[in-house]
């Protein structure tokens, strides 16, 4: 299955790296990665749509364990055939 994830940083060193391998370290594959400048909140805004075979869930709850990641929402969507 492929998934989204709509991801709020906050704009720290390594933040980006601590993501992709928590996906990595859980089992998803990320296939894109897109993201806007911080804002004037000063918080990154990021997309990352990963390949995996687990429950969207479990990703979605490590995500939110990682001390960058203020919320994490996890959308489904179709794979490119």
């Amino acid at each position: 299955m492929r998934y989204r994830l709509d991801l709020v940083l906050k704009p720290a060193e390594g933040a980006l790296t601590r993501v992709i391998g928590m996906a990595e370290r859980r089992g998803f594959t990320p296939r894109a990665i897109n993201g806007e400048p911080a804002m004037a909140d000063g918080r990154w805004r990021l997309q990352l749509v990963v390949d995996g075979q687990r429950p969207p869930e479990t990703l979605r709850l490590q995500m939110q364990k990682i001390y960058d990641c203020e919320s994490v929402e996890i959308t489904e969507v179709e794979a490119a055939s």
